[in-house]
């Protein structure tokens, strides 16, 4: 094991914080589009989950709003360093176009403002209106040049039923090509989180919403990045998907044998499994025998610890539950903090000092 590994600090590149105060704009400025959201996040859940949620929420509500209880249950995980992102429901991918990007710079403000509150401890991420592509470059440099976040958080699809033209907007869109390049160019990280999913009521009980839903999207959405061949468009692009990339990463036999086969699947240049090296995966997945196959599918320089803090399908000990797979020490390290530092996530703090030295 090396010393540089053996120095670097524990960051934890999956937590979340709650901004009231952009739920609050959202809904007075655009009172019908919130209101058809939350009923479809109704639909998509179900009453019991929806139930469950709301309790949920409120008890842990000090956790997503709270710095000094962050910074204490940081301490009791052996986390040195937080990435913080909005939670994804702040994604308000319903909005309007000058909605939309007042939503976007109003969330990068308000992460920053809680990053400076402890830039030692913290560093975040931004948003950006994917139902909006030609505005999406103007969120990130925002995110990115003028409040010194590291990157952005991103959904795996969004719904744009008011263009009729396009429908949908996936990662595989043309029209997001000028992101995924300024995006490359700022060595900006995109991190993709799922929220919802596109198979709604047929996920309404049994809490399907989230255990299904989310690993299908993170697999539908990276599958949409690696056929359409932006990753070879854009080799040096850094996305971090959330939930250790959801069923794609080792069920990916299939999607080797329909590029060597099928026509329309040959938009990449290389099987699909070899970009896995290309992306980078967080831990939470919740069983140590998928986590090991997670590294030896994608490699330990491609994982990296991720907790979701403070959700409850989240790991309130999530380096335990890395140490519990029994990985090689090296790779047990690079995936606690030493792939982390490569991809230069750090505290804030620390990433000003670096950048003025």
């Amino acid at each position: 094991m090396s010393t540089d590994s053996v120095q670097a600090p524990t960051v934890d590149v999956h937590a979340h914080i709650l901004l009231p105060a952009l739920q609050q704009l959202v809904a007075e400025a655009d009172p019908e589009g919130f209101g058809a959201q939350q009923a479809l996040e109704v639909r998509r859940n179900g009453p019991e989950s929806m139930a469950a949620s709301g309790r949920m929420i409120k008890e842990r509500w000090p956790r997503l709003t709270d710095l000094d209880r962050r910074l204490a249950d940081m301490d009791a995980q052996g986390v040195d360093v937080q990435l913080v992102s909005p939670s994804p429901s702040h994604f308000y991918y319903f909005a309007g176009e000058e909605l939309a990007l007042k939503l976007a710079k109003a969330a990068n403000q308000a992460v920053r403002e809680f990053v400076d509150r402890a830039p030692e401890r913290l560093n975040g991420l931004g948003l950006v209106p994917l139902q909006h592509p030609a505005l999406m470059v103007e969120a990130l440099e925002h995110a990115v040049l003028e409040c010194g976040l590291l990157g952005v958080e991103v959904g795996s699809f969004a719904a744009t039923p008011n263009d009729p033209e396009h429908s949908t907007v996936e990662l595989s869109d043309p029209r997001l090509e000028p992101f995924w390049s300024r995006a490359e160019e700022l060595g900006a990280l995109v991190f993709l989180h799922p929220f919802g999913c596109s198979l709604d009521e047929r996920l309404d009980r049994f809490y399907l919403a989230n255990t299904v839903s989310q690993p299908a999207e993170n697999a539908v959405a990276l599958s949409h990045l690696i056929f359409s061949g932006v990753l070879d468009r854009h080799p040096e692009l850094k996305v971090v998907a959330a939930h250790g990339g959801g069923y794609l990463p080792t069920t990916l036999g299939r999607s080797d044998h329909a590029w060597k086969v099928r026509p329309e699947a040959h938009g990449c240049a290389q099987p699909p499994s070899s970009y896995l090296k290309k992306l980078y995966f967080d831990s939470l997945v919740h069983s140590p025998a998928e986590l090991r196959a997670l590294v030896a599918a994608a490699g330990p320089e491609q994982v990296l610890l991720g907790s979701d803090y403070p959700f409850d399908m989240g790991s309130d000990l999530p380096m335990d539950e890395v140490q519990a797979a029994g990985l090689p020490a090296d790779d047990e390290t690079q995936v606690l903090g030493g792939n982390a530092r490569t991809l230069g996530i750090t505290a804030a703090a620390a990433l000003t000092a670096r950048r003025n030295a």
